[in-house]
């Protein structure tokens, strides 16, 4: 009995050193400006030659959790325009904050080039495009990630959906929609309160599916819609507009889409953008570019199916390597510009600005891969008020606040697998299904290692708030 007890607490001894073999190391702080002392939003923060990472979120905090065996590795924060901090994983202390200094740009250095170097904002976006043959990825590869996909009015959230993604992509030479596969691995949160109140998403597609011809409607009593009609509804409009397919298949993924016809940022990319230089900064010891992006000639659209969207101008930033025109960062948004668009916008969802857009790239064995993404957009939802009694305050509250939706995606990418065998595993093997909406049971082993994006403090108060609302309004 002595001896087998003995081989019990061996066999417990030996399990507990596996787990601490192959557990996980938990960082966290907050990354703040040294001298203006804000805290610094979308720093990067990775484990130094792995694909392992994350970003700061809007009040400059994160965490990130690292497997046992990096231990010894280096952390890297960094954040374009200032030094970067680093440390062994080992040492970092969880307690301590980290505050960047500013970074200033060398130019006095005599650089050796083959082919003259671009002068001109519009000359070096030219030449990155035409370098991404060479720095985005010419073959299939798989990234392993984190989507948050929330909508909210003014007052609060109304949807949050938090899942575990893979995306597979045969390259940067090949269609997307043709080679592009996403899957919902498992569901971390899902919380949906658009039920109540998406009559608008209804009247569209019965016009479209449900009416056989009979005339389209342009109003709807709620009392009258079923409420499966009224949840097709919602899932076929949220595919339509802002999907995940969307997101990676269409035109806002700029440089994975340059080559599709009409892309945004194709060959005659100058037609509707303008670039300008605005300074060379610093992005972990690498010179960079900072490029403004202006309106140029003609309107950019997006050719979305039963919408207009159409006659915009772009804003925003691009950050490339000074080295190889590599694009590391892109800050994109699409703002109403004809009179047309600007009506439209300013009655439907009381916004100029349609489309905010933010892609981080990370590089990984020479080629530049997606690790973060941010897409934000409105949504109109109703037209109307649920009740005729209502008083005047509650009208101007209700056509302020409540009359359309910010919709927002957030994705992090914190795995990248090279590896031909383990994707032809994962190819053809996965039963591929992007639909967020598939009920899938909660995984806690799962989410207990898997590295996830920290909200900010307001925006983690109103989904616990959703939260509490979804359990009253589901018992």
């Amino acid at each position: 009995m002595i001896i087998k007890s003995q081989k019990n607490i061996l066999t417990l001894i030996s399990i507990a050193f596996v787990f601490l073999g192959y557990g996980q190391i938990e960082l966290k702080s907050k990354v703040i400006d040294s001298v203006l002392q804000y805290p610094i939003e979308n720093a990067s923060v990775y484990i130094k030659n792995t694909t392992k990472g994350t970003v700061t979120n809007s009040d400059g905090k994160f965490q990130l959790l690292v497997p046992q065996t990096l231990a010894k590795d280096t952390l890297v924060i960094s954040s374009i325009g200032y030094k970067s901090y680093k440390i062994p994983v080992e040492e970092f202390d969880n307690t301590v904050t980290i505050f960047l200094e500013e970074d200033i740009a060398s130019l006095d250095e005599v650089v050796l080039v083959a082919e003259p170097r671009p002068t001109t904002g519009n000359a070096i976006v030219v030449k990155a495009i035409e370098k991404l043959e060479l720095n985005l990825p010419d073959s299939s590869y798989i990234q392993k990630g984190f989507l948050r996909h929330k909508e909210r009015n003014n007052l609060e959230f109304k949807w949050l959906i938090e899942s575990a993604i893979t995306v597979y992509d045969s390259g940067y030479a090949s269609k997307s929609k043709d080679h592009l596969k996403i899957n919902v691995d498992e569901v971390r949160k899902s919380y949906d309160l658009r039920e109540i109140d998406s009559v608008l998403s209804y009247v569209s597609y019965s016009n479209q599916y449900l009416n056989n011809g009979r005339g389209k409607l342009k109003t709807i009593n709620r009392n009258e819609v079923q409420t499966s009609d009224l949840i097709k509804s919602i899932r076929w409009n949220d595919n339509r507009v802002n999907g995940l397919q969307n997101l990676f298949q269409g035109k806002l993924n700029l440089l994975r889409n340059s080559k599709e016809s009409k892309a945004l940022f194709s060959e005659d990319l100058l037609n509707n953008h303008q670039f300008s230089l605005d300074t060379i900064l610093v992005d972990n010891d690498r010179k960079i570019y900072k490029i403004k992006i202006s309106e140029s000639n003609d309107f950019v659209g997006l050719d979305t199916k039963g919408i207009f969207n159409e006659g915009y101008v772009a804003n925003g930033w691009l950050y490339i390597y000074y080295d190889n025109y590599a694009i590391k960062k892109i800050e994109y948004e699409l703002v109403a510009a004809s009179e047309v668009q600007k009506e439209r916008s300013k009655r439907l969802f009381g916004t100029q600005v349609n489309h905010k857009l933010v892609i981080n790239y990370i590089e990984y064995e020479e080629k530049m891969y997606p690790n973060y993404i941010y897409y934000e957009t409105p949504k109109l939802i109703n037209t109307g008020l649920k009740s005729n009694k209502a008083s005047d305050e509650e009208k101007a509250r209700y056509n302020r606040e409540e009359r359309y939706y910010y919709t927002i995606q957030e994705i992090l990418f914190s795995e990248i697998i090279l590896d031909k065998a383990v994707i032809k595993t994962e190819l053809y093997t996965k039963n591929w299904d992007v639909d967020i909406f598939s009920p899938k049971p909660y995984n806690e082993a799962f989410w207990k290692n898997y590295n996830v994006l920290l909200e900010s403090e307001e925006d983690e108060q109103l989904i616990k708030d959703l939260s509490i609302r979804a359990s009253l309004f589901k018992n």
